[in-house]
């Protein structure tokens, strides 16, 4: 094996201070409010997401005491009928997209690379991206309420009544635009927790070995991946319908309001499991750290892992049993509705297993345990009784149904959220909490949701209908909801003296020393609080065996220091943990916050009916993204780095599976998603939609037979690119595989003009359909294009050669995804045509 001169010796233990100011120096934000913006450490990002999420939490929750307050008396003349639709489903929407989600990403991101034995998360500066597209998608929704816009059809956002005729005005503009705006926080969140947990795990650690944390927010942000596209389609969908008229939704058109509730619970069922899962992680972390033993059954909790992962989305009908679903479905989603509730109770039992196993040590954050037990179980066999179809219909719609929903998100969310704050927080603080504070939070917390949302049963089974302001003529609800409602203060008292309790203990708790919890994992091998490298060193196998060693503060281990003056990470083999290379992170840049504002600049201009300027938006987002790929290609071949004694690895720009091909793969299986569930659209509204068969089309052979032309220069493009890489072709070989694909693009830009010259997408659903068909095909298109241009520079600008790829194998990846869509597209409005 070759030497490589930038070679690295261990660094002897006196030399552990200057250690940790170089590496601090690397990987610590820059100084001021101008590099707070310029952040891309997974630490800072992830306490943002955290903090900002809780923020929205007290907004989410002032506006539940209104709710309540106005509920208090049959005659509640606290709001008006408008402003309570506003704050209900303002309140909604805050908890499931601006609280739920967020803080879920935010745990994540702040907490995967300590398990891990990781320094950061895969890609630092999309996790930044997420957050600022979080932070102004949300100020953009909240903003609605304060000018009087707020949407006010729920959080659910049923058609016809959030479509134009129903409800005129942007107010349901906010909530599509706002929310879709966040929702690709989510989406950047779901690839980087992937990428991280596959790719960025200590060496040695192989996925049978890795803790049941990882497990969870793997499965979590799969569901993510895939649960979030339909709504995200269905939110376009029916902005499309609003700002131009295109007959999605409109029966009279062939569109089909039910196409709506099905896109929405594809994400909504999966959703409640989406929130579930982090947070039985956090149970899965501290309950045996304080049992002190072993979690029992480590095995059979990562079946039921993977088996909610599956189960979830065959459950979105639970949720329209009452809207004429034929008898064979309803049972089938009955069923498994029910079936759903073994995975879960076998995490329930191997947690009460470890405890029994155990000698529990009741401190605060097993406090937060038992108030989860007590709850969320609860809430599971309502969501059992809910299952079954007869009963459905009974309590459907019905406060049973927000008692129901609250139990289980409350209970199986965040209960555990507040033990794990109160478990992590000497990591974050590095102090040691304020005594009894925060145990008479949680006895308010405790008894005052149970005093809220247990009466909620009973109001429900009494017949009151979720979402009415007023209930003159049913006294009998009143003495019920006046009781909900003091609860509901009490709960309020509980949360702000959690709050009071975190505040005190960062302010004035007194010094933590290392590991206060006294755990086995490896979050707590650390200085408390966590340094932002988190480790000095990585933890790495041993020579002749598979044994991960502890990562130690003064550099024994893998990649110690930074000798080189960058962030290097460890990318380890998916399966088994085996170091495969070297990547270097990007460090501080504003790039993230300015790509966020140029999408941002799109919404609102969505938002504001400007829909002339949008192009100026798009060439900005355009430009933004052309600048995130100048960190994609070195200019020099280098020799494999050495990461330890006797292991020398090569660095990302020479590998062909790298981050960046793994996070376009994890992408590619979203955007598939998104795709599926338009052809779901295509063929629902084609088999259940009245009206149906569309008027005559003038759209004929000849756009086809151009689309078949396009697609034949695709795949010579793509095939013309893959010899080139193959044969280390020099840049004229790139050259022509990079015209076969302006060709095709060029084809396809023809046969958009020719189709909207024939077809008009206002007339009926189908050609409306046709035309989502003919956008997403372009977008693709534009998205390939790009990426061909920047293998172009990558040439050019001598960021290529026999040893280094490039952009060009995540551009093959896309150029072979748009090929297929674009030739299943043509196939479908072919079937069409014959038809």
């Amino acid at each position: 094996m070759t030497e490589d001169p930038h070679a690295i010796a261990p660094n002897p233990p006196q030399r552990a201070l200057p250690l940790h100011r170089q590496m601090d120096r690397i990987w610590s934000d820059l100084p001021g409010w101008r590099g707070s913006v310029a952040s891309v450490n997974h630490g800072t990002i992830g306490l943002r997401f955290m903090a900002t999420s809780f923020l929205f939490f007290s907004i989410g929750g002032v506006l539940a005491m209104l709710i309540r307050a106005q509920l208090a008396t049959r005659d509640g003349a606290f709001l008006d009928t408008q402003l309570y639709n506003q704050i209900f489903t303002m309140h909604g929407s805050i908890m499931m997209f601006l609280f739920a989600i967020p803080m879920l990403e935010g745990l994540a991101m702040w907490l995967l690379p300590k398990i891990l034995g990781a320094r950061d998360m895969a890609f630092p500066r999309l996790g930044a991206l997420g957050y600022w597209c979080y932070l102004f998608g949300g100020i953009i929704i909240l903003s609605s309420l304060l000018f009087g816009v707020a949407p006010d059809g729920g959080w659910f956002m049923y058609v016809p009544l959030s479509g134009k005729t129903y409800t005129p005005g942007i107010s349901a503009d906010v909530w599509l635009l706002g929310v879709t705006f966040v929702e690709i926080s989510a989406m950047a969140a779901a690839v980087e927790i992937i990428v991280t947990i596959l790719r960025l795990r200590a060496a040695g650690m192989a996925l049978t070995r890795m803790p049941l944390m990882g497990w969870y927010m793997l499965g979590t942000a799969a569901m993510m991946l895939v649960g979030f596209p339909p709504l995200i389609l269905g939110s376009i969908l029916l902005e499309l319908e609003r700002a131009f008229d295109w007959p999605f939704f409109d029966v009279l058109r062939g569109g089909d309001p039910m196409l709506w509730q099905h896109l929405f619970w594809l994400f909504g069922h999966p959703e409640v499991y989406i929130i579930f899962l982090p947070a039985a992680g956090v149970l899965s972390t501290i309950i045996p750290v304080f049992a002190r033993t072993r979690i029992l059954g480590y095995g059979a909790i990562v079946a039921a892992i993977v088996g909610l992962v599956f189960l979830s989305f065959g459950l979105w009908v639970h949720h329209m049993f009452t809207v004429g679903i034929p008898h064979m479905a309803l049972a089938f989603f009955s069923a498994a509705s029910a079936l759903v509730a073994v995975p879960t109770s076998v995490q329930i039992f191997a947690w009460i297993g470890t405890m029994w196993a155990g000698r529990v040590d009741l401190r605060l954050p097993m406090l937060h345990v038992i108030g989860f037990f007590a709850t969320f179980v609860m809430g599971g066999l309502t969501g059992v009784m809910l299952a079954m179809v007869p009963f459905n219909w009974q309590a459907h719609d019905t406060h049973f149904v927000v008692a129901h929903l609250h139990y289980v998100l409350v209970g199986g969310f965040v209960f555990p959220m507040l033990a794990g704050i109160t478990y992590w927080m000497p990591m974050i603080s590095g102090r040691f909490r304020v005594r009894a504070l925060g145990e008479a939070a949680f006895w308010l917390i405790f008894l005052g949701f149970h005093g809220t949302f247990f009466i909620m049963h009973l109001t429900g089974l009494l017949g009151m209908p979720r979402r009415v302001d007023r209930y003159p003529d049913n006294p009998e609800w009143e003495w019920l909801n006046l009781v909900s409602s003091i609860g509901g203060m009490v709960m309020s008292v509980g949360f702000a003296l959690f709050v009071l309790d975190i505040a005190m203990q960062w302010l004035f708790g007194r010094r933590s020393h290392r590991n206060p919890w006294k755990a086995q994992t490896m979050d707590w091998a650390m200085a408390l609080p966590a340094p932002s490298y988190n480790f000095a060193s990585l933890a790495g196998a041993g020579r002749h065996d598979a044994s991960v060693t502890l990562p130690l503060a003064r550099g024994e281990g893998l990649l110690p220091g930074a000798p080189r003056d960058r962030r290097e990470v460890l990318v380890t083999e998916p399966g088994t943990g085996r170091p495969d290379h070297v990547a270097v992170l990007p460090g501080n840049t504003r790039l993230p916050i300015w790509t966020a504002a140029a999408i941002g600049s799109f919404f609102l201009l969505m938002l504001a009916g400007l829909y002339w300027a949008t192009p100026l938006a798009i060439l900005l987002i355009l430009w933004a993204a052309w600048q995130w790929g100048g960190f994609m290609g070195s200019r020099r071949d280098a020799e494999p780095l050495a990461v330890a004694p006797g292991l020398a690895l090569h660095e990302h720009w020479q590998m062909r599976n790298t981050l960046a091909y793994s996070g376009t793969v994890t992408l590619l299986v979203a955007d598939a998603t998104l795709y599926a569930s338009l052809l779901f659209g295509v063929a629902f509204l084609t088999v259940i939609a009245p009206n149906w068969p569309p008027p005559d089309s003038g759209l004929g052979w000849p756009v086809l037979l151009t689309g078949a032309a396009a697609l034949l220069m695709m795949g010579l493009g793509l095939v013309a690119s893959l010899l080139a890489e193959a044969q280390r072709a020099a840049p004229p070989g790139r050259l022509a595989a990079l015209a076969g694909v302006a060709a095709a693009g060029l084809a396809l830009l023809l046969l958009a003009g020719v189709a909207w010259q024939f077809d008009d997408p206002t007339r009926h659903a189908r050609d409306a359909l046709r035309a989502a068909l003919l956008g997403y095909a372009g977008f693709h298109g534009v998205v390939t294009l790009m990426l061909a241009l920047r293998s172009l520079a990558d040439v050019r600008q001598g960021r290529t050669s026999a040893m280094r790829r490039g952009a060009a194998p995540v551009w093959q990846l896309f150029q072979a995804f748009w090929l297929g869509t674009s030739a299943l597209s043509l196939g479908v409005v072919a079937l069409q045509e014959i038809g």
